[in-house]
């Protein structure tokens, strides 16, 4: 599958695990990923030199953080990503994929069955159904934790958050902010602006839980403050539909989405809607199970 918009990955301090760019590399997907410029010989000596592109600080001295902290801590991955959507419109591209790096691989969902993509067809896929709407500003798929085999779900949700793997549209007047929680606020401001979002049920990411790696946010944030500074800033930014709540053991946030329930989808002119499946290219195949030592 040729993919007309750019993927990036923004990464820090996991050259070892790397563990989107070993994803799309299993499926033969092409894409850059974004790290700073002192840890460029670590990435370089397990990623392909023409991968890589070294983060301009320009975006880390001029990013919102939305605290009084500013500089005293890490700015999170929003610096990078910000860095990303100019790198792609420079590039021509009018949308542009932004990954993050502890992603460990992506499923169809079809037919209460999980299956691995071994292939870019479900980006594809992705790409050309928010193309065909005027108003879409952010898509991307959900979790694979929170799509379960047992239940009956739809092919996609219509405005709600997006998260860690998003497909923009370049030319929306936002940009990231927040030193954490970033997607969600983004997501929120869009919405508020009457824009939609997709999150697809139909194609999942295999998301890493918060914490479970090192490296990234869980050595910048989490492994020292838990969660409760970030859902307390969401809070702050959107009170209007955002509570904090403590479960699972740990600071949360809740999020209520059904203000933006009437942001509906609109097809651009001359769209004619297929009455077929169409798979692009994926073919359904048994693995042979692996043999295990006794």
């Amino acid at each position: 599958m040729n993919l007309r918009i750019p993927i990036y990955i923004v990464s820090k301090g996991r050259p070892d695990s790397r563990l989107t760019s070993k994803a799309l590399e299993e499926m033969g997907v092409d894409y850059s990923i974004v790290v700073e410029e002192q840890e460029f010989d670590d990435y370089a000596a397990v990623i392909d030199e023409k991968k890589i592109i070294i983060l301009d600080k320009k975006y880390q001295r001029d990013y919102e953080t939305f605290d009084k902290l500013r500089d005293s801590k890490s700015k999170g991955p929003g610096p990078a990503r910000n860095f990303v959507w100019d790198h792609s419109i420079e590039s021509g591209a009018k949308w542009h994929w932004v990954m993050d790096d502890n992603l460990r691989g992506f499923y169809r969902l079809n037919k209460n069955q999980k299956h691995k993509s071994k292939s870019g067809g479900i980006f594809k896929a992705m790409e050309d159904f928010v193309l065909r709407y005027s108003n879409i500003a952010m898509a991307g798929p959900n979790y694979n934790c929170f799509a379960k085999q047992r239940q009956k779900l739809p092919a996609f949700i219509a405005n709600t958050r997006i998260y860690s793997c998003n497909l923009i549209r370049n030319d929306t007047p936002f940009r990231w902010r927040g030193r954490y929680n970033e997607d969600t606020d983004l997501s929120l401001r869009m919405l508020k602006a009457g824009w939609a979002t997709i999150q697809f049920n139909a194609f999942l990411q295999n998301k890493m839980v918060t914490q479970a790696l090192k490296g990234g946010n869980t050595k910048e944030f989490y492994e020292k403050e838990g969660t409760n500074p970030k859902s307390t800033m969401l809070a702050n930014m959107h009170p209007d539909v955002t509570r904090v709540v403590h479960k699972f053991g740990r600071t949360h946030h809740h999020v209520d989405y059904r203000p933006f329930k009437n942001n509906n989808p609109r097809l651009k002119k001359n769209i004619k809607i297929k009455k077929f499946v169409d798979n692009y290219g994926m073919n359904l195949k048994k693995i042979p199970p692996i043999k295990r030592a006794a």
